[in-house]
């Protein structure tokens, strides 16, 4: 009864103060224990991996697609994220728009059913199926490029400028070989 009381002078206290929550994006959280008044809440690590570029005929800006590791393992909540660098004017970091999103390079994922890591399809390539992995500390995106399995590395996508929306006109994906380590190369025309 008497921790019950300090919650709420402690809350009363907050408000009265104009303490507002923040909303801001922190690189650490708290998850608090489902007991209360045990021990203190516990901080998860939370850390971005490069996974692969997208390299674009429109300009120098590249597409970032990292890995997202909660305590050093793919986070189920976001395991991948993704994210402009603006080459082509001063190199910053800009996130994608929600068109941008939506109509080229957002994607989905979801868990694999083998249980080995996450299903991720892009807008830009439905038809490219992509492995998000672990293995160790190691992470990666696996594709089939030219029939063979492969690390992916990057895609350039090659488009029209088109109105009032750019045709894409090819795709590349580059990767290295799974088994042999090897350059992969492969085109890929829309359907």
């Amino acid at each position: 009864m008497k921790e019950v009381l300090m919650w709420f002078t402690l809350l009363a206290l907050l408000t009265a103060a104009g303490c507002a929550q923040d909303t801001t994006r922190q690189p650490l959280t708290s998850v608090q224990s489902s007991e209360p008044s045990q021990a203190a809440p516990v901080e998860v690590r939370i850390e971005t991996r490069p996974l692969f570029i997208i390299e674009r005929s429109k300009n120098a800006n590249t597409v970032h697609y990292d890995a997202r590791l909660a305590d050093g393992q793919l986070d189920p909540k976001e395991p991948v994220i993704a994210y402009y660098i603006m080459l082509a004017e001063d190199g910053r970091r800009q996130e994608l728009n929600p068109i941008e999103k939506a109509m080229a390079y957002g994607f989905a994922i979801k868990p694999d059913s083998s249980g080995r890591g996450y299903r991720m399809t892009l807008v830009a390539a439905p038809q490219q199926s992509i492995l998000v992995k672990q293995e160790g500390s190691a992470v990666r995106a696996e594709v089939v490029i030219a029939g063979q399995p492969a690390v992916l590395e990057k895609m350039y996508i090659s488009a029209s400028d088109g109105s009032p929306w750019p045709q894409v006109l090819y795709i590349e994906l580059y990767g290295k070989d799974l088994r042999t380590g090897e350059q992969r190369i492969e085109r890929i025309s829309p359907q």
